[in-house]
């Protein structure tokens, strides 16, 4: 009898001490869409001519992530911009740009992440643009820089124009270079 009650006594001493432990081990985290901070997010290209170069930003780009911030590892991450949306500071350029990229016909660009390689915070993504009604395959290098209260995500990629059938607009006679290059900030709140 002593022997069931001590056998006893033991078994609800460990499942005491397994339900401790289970209680102080965090949960693994999981992914969860994160709400973007518009107002902190954009996306800039630049494109260089031997005369001069060429910057336009667009703060109506919408990013859409799938995160786990308590490992700060990225699990879906999707963007798009209204491309008419990008602003050099010169109507008449802007005007011609669209006019050039077909913008009635293509009003929007597109990258959806298929592949990240993350190494800190540190993060290579490669996926799907669609641009100018071409799908092409691309790589973005990017930094996050992860808070209590959000994470931003910095970082660039070119395209090459051709590539997307856009022929290169020129001034006196000479074309843009064929390179096509993003910059883009995407902040999250972590709330």
């Amino acid at each position: 009898m002593k022997t069931v009650l001590a056998t006893s006594a033991l078994l609800a001493l460990l499942l005491f001490l397994l339900l401790a432990v289970l209680a102080v081990v965090p949960a693994p985290a999981q992914a969860r869409h994160l709400k973007q901070l518009k107002g902190e997010s954009s996306m800039t290209y630049r494109m260089v001519h031997p005369l001069h170069k060429i910057e336009a930003t667009s703060k109506d780009v919408t990013y859409d992530v799938e995160a786990d911030p308590g490992a700060r590892e990225f699990k879906k991450v999707a963007g798009t911009v209204d491309v008419t949306t990008f602003d050099s500071g010169n109507s008449n350029r802007d005007s011609h740009a669209m006019e050039v990229i077909d913008a009635i016909d293509y009003p929007d660009a597109r990258f959806e992440g298929t592949l990240f390689t993350q190494k800190g915070d540190s993060i290579y993504i490669s996926g799907k643009v669609t641009f100018h009604g071409v799908t092409r395959d691309v790589t973005a290098g990017a930094l996050a820089h992860w808070s209590q209260e959000k994470v931003t995500v910095e970082g660039s990629f070119a395209l090459s124009l051709e590539a997307f059938k856009i022929d290169r607009p020129s001034l006196l006679l000479v074309p843009v270079e064929d390179k096509l290059s993003f910059d883009f900030v995407a902040a999250f709140g972590l709330d």
